[in-house]
């Protein structure tokens, strides 16, 4: 039964995650494992919004709502951290005394709730934060794979489609059912060609009346948004790519454009060309020693990856390789935010 598998999984997985929170929180506050938690933290967020409760809802671990988005400034700030730009960190970091602990916001894809949710309470608590634009979301030409798949799974009592080897029907009775075709979708997209792939996808959300660049304008600043967005002075735009593809799977030429031509879009918006980048997915092995060269020959001065873990003295030794701390939708606890800056979950990790 692969979906009764995939569902004790997943489970198994949330288990051993939150009790690695718990424990690192409870080392966190007997004073153990200090130096975990280095000199400071890149935190990651994608949408801030009021919660929606679905059955079923595979991308809820990304979305927090406004009032955690809160809580998570003030437990930081009562911790001692000081807010700063992503990229005056390591100046900052550099001339800092060493009980000095900094933190950076960073939000993925520009979705609209960035600005309508999130920025009220950056701009409350005067804190800075970088939006990292994907160019083919808010130019409308690119939609949103996970978003569309959700919404069309949500819709059908069963799916038909060819993963390579001949049409399949998948039963969507069931939320275990739907995170079942969920992960099998998400693992097509992601071993095939990513371009091809998700065209299939499209196709057969709007052969069942799902118009998935419909989802991306729903969700997605368009570029006069972005440029309003900007003019606040705490925000700063970011490099994201035009397709949000996996840039390691790409050929060289192909992936430094995705990178050239995301920074020559902020660029043309704000009149300033974006120092940071995001890579797409961010983590191994969609991201290799090859894109942080490009992200070099890019002219960036920093690029930042979904690897969990703080930063230290060394950290910007490699600029192109920075770790950042997702705030998770399915762990939205103060006690959980503490543990993740203290660094010992990643400590915990690696042992």
């Amino acid at each position: 039964m692969p979906t009764l598998k995939n569902v004790m999984r997943r489970s198994l997985k949330h288990a051993a995650i939150t009790g690695g929170l718990e424990l690192s929180n409870l080392a966190g506050r007997a004073g153990l494992m200090t130096s975990a938690r280095g000199r400071g933290a890149i935190f990651t967020l994608h949408h801030v919004r009021p919660k929606t409760v679905h059955d079923f809802d595979p991308n809820a671990h990304l979305e927090i709502t406004p009032e955690f988005l809160d809580e998570t400034i003030r437990l930081l700030e009562s911790e001692g951290y000081q807010f700063v730009a992503l990229h005056h960190m390591a100046a900052r970091m550099a001339i800092a005394r060493p009980e000095e602990r900094f933190a950076a916001f960073t939000l993925d894809d520009g979705y609209r709730n960035n600005a309508v949710h999130a920025q009220p309470i950056f701009t409350e608590h005067r804190v800075p934060f970088t939006v990292f634009v994907t160019g083919g979301f808010a130019c409308r030409t690119h939609s949103i794979w996970w978003e569309t798949l959700t919404e069309l799974l949500r819709a059908l009592p069963h799916v038909e489609f060819d993963f390579g080897s001949g049409l399949v029907t998948l039963p969507l009775a069931t939320t275990w059912q739907k995170d079942a075709a969920f992960t099998r979708f998400a693992a097509f997209i992601q071993t095939a060609d990513e371009m091809t792939a998700v065209a299939a996808l499209d196709k057969l959300a709007k052969q069942h009346g799902i118009d998935p660049l419909l989802i991306t304008e729903r969700l997605i600043m368009r570029e006069p948004e972005l440029k309003s967005l900007a003019l606040n002075p705490l925000a700063t735009l970011g490099a994201h790519t035009i397709s949000h593809r996996a840039l390691a799977r790409l050929e060289e030429n192909e992936a430094r454009e995705e990178m050239q031509a995301s920074a020559e879009r902020i660029q043309c918006l704000t009149g300033v060309r974006p120092v940071a980048f995001a890579y797409p997915y961010g983590f191994s092995p969609t991201v290799t020693a090859r894109e942080h060269r490009l992200a070099v020959e890019a002219g960036f001065d920093l690029a930042v990856t979904t690897v969990p873990g703080t930063l230290d003295a060394r950290s910007f030794d490699q600029p192109m390789a920075l770790p950042r701390i997702s705030v998770n939708g399915l762990y939205q606890k103060r006690k959980y935010v503490s543990a993740l800056a203290s660094g010992i979950p990643f400590r915990l990790m690696r042992r």
